[in-house]
């Protein structure tokens, strides 16, 4: 939907399960329209829409394509953002590692890539800007040495050419915004620095690539590596990195004592990741896991010293539930990252929420069924962004 200041507001569909196209436009059908009608009947309402491989080339079906549409006018609906970070399959099934696959240093995500601009250019209404998220290059599990970062850059570098030709072709403003994640490739506002450095120091004649490649910036993840948003936003807007898009999301925060840690392991499900890292305090080291499990093994035979002061977790909890009893959440980065876009909100123009864990969670996080759910999200981030003057244009 349309917020003041030029702002656009939307969830992720990758909430809802897809796969092929049929299934994709299903959940739209069976979801989305319920939630437009209840947060914002009589408006233009932005979807941010996740297109995996496979249903991103059956929708560059020329047919499909029109017929899509022909459904967005009627329905008062537009695409303004796709999530293209999950490559294939990404709900009922083990997704973990596999959503990083595969990842910058091959052909296959340059050109999945390049077919979402295609297809996102068919879509977006004149004058609205049009960004697409990915994944931060790499994991850093995956071993990637001076060959596979040369790729990553030189892929990149691809992108952002094909990117551009669209652009001029269609006269759209168009993105690409590399998402930092806890163990990815870069997920801290420094390494996010120095992976941007690291291009522009083999390719310092690319002055355009700023303009057509920057940042998704979740507020989960950078909530867990212990950053303060208002910082960590001037450092990566500062160092002159377009920010893309907003990612409204929260996680888990706690203090790791035994009632918590038995009570963290009923968040351990076989799907998704669940990176942890653990503060010692201010001025120590911060601690890493790659997911829930490894980092409940460690609990259990460690001291309360070596276990740390606080815990964060990936796990993705409604923007308005918080998980009561003795774990809070990550929403006070989440409200500082408001802050800092209202001061500024021609930094960025794009604002996705995106809780995408809905059938994992614990019974007592759920509201209703997943339309409810959304439409709980929304309530609460409109009441937020409208406290700071961001609030929907009225018809």
């Amino acid at each position: 939907m349309h917020l003041a200041q030029g702002l656009h507001l939307g969830y992720c569909t990758n909430v809802h399960r897809g796969e092929t196209w049929d299934e994709t436009w299903r959940a739209l059908r069976e979801h989305t329209l319920r939630v437009k009608e209840r947060v914002c009947p009589r408006g233009p309402y932005g979807i941010g829409l996740r297109l995996g491989a496979a249903a991103a080339r059956e929708l560059a079906d020329p047919a499909r394509l029109t017929e899509f549409r022909h459904w967005l006018d009627a329905n008062d609906c537009y695409v303004f953002t796709l999530n293209g970070f999950p490559y294939g399959p990404f709900h009922g099934e083990r997704v973990k590692e596999a959503v990083f696959r595969p990842d910058w240093s091959t052909p296959e995500r340059l050109a999945y890539t390049n077919q979402l601009f295609d297809l996102l250019a068919e879509l977006l209404p004149p004058g609205v800007p049009g960004s697409v998220s990915t994944l931060p290059g790499s994991h850093k599990t995956f071993g990637v040495g001076a060959d596979e970062l040369n790729a990553i850059f030189e892929n990149l570098r691809r992108c952002r050419e094909h990117i551009e030709k669209v652009a001029t072709a269609t006269g759209h403003d168009l993105h690409l915004g590399l998402e930092p994640e806890p163990l990815g490739l870069f997920e801290t506002s420094g390494e996010t620095l120095k992976f941007f450095g690291l291009y522009y120091d083999r390719h310092p004649q690319d002055r355009d690539f700023f303009r057509f490649i920057g940042l998704n910036y979740d507020t989960c993840h950078l909530a867990i590596e212990f950053e303060e948003p208002g910082r960590a936003l001037e450092r990566i807007t500062g160092a002159g990195i377009r920010l893309s898009k907003l990612h409204f999301s929260s996680a888990l925060r706690l203090v790791p004592t035994p009632a918590n840690l038995a009570r963290l392991a009923g968040f351990d499900e076989p799907v998704y990741f669940h990176q942890v890292i653990a503060s010692h305090g201010p001025s120590q080291p911060l601690r890493r896991f790659k997911d829930l499990p490894d980092a409940l093994r460690f609990a259990s035979g460690a001291t309360p010293a070596e276990l740390g002061e606080e815990w964060r977790v990936h796990f993705h909890i409604p923007l308005h539930a918080e998980p009561g009893g003795d774990f809070g959440s990550t929403r006070d980065h989440l409200l500082g990252a408001m802050d800092w876009l209202a001061r500024q909100p021609q930094k960025c123009a794009h604002i996705e929420m995106e809780t995408y864990t809905w059938e994992v969670l614990p019974a007592e996080l759920r509201s209703g069924d997943v339309a409810d759910q959304v439409v709980r999200e929304y309530e609460w981030t409109l009441a937020e962004l409208g406290a700071r003057g961001l609030a929907p244009i009225e018809p």
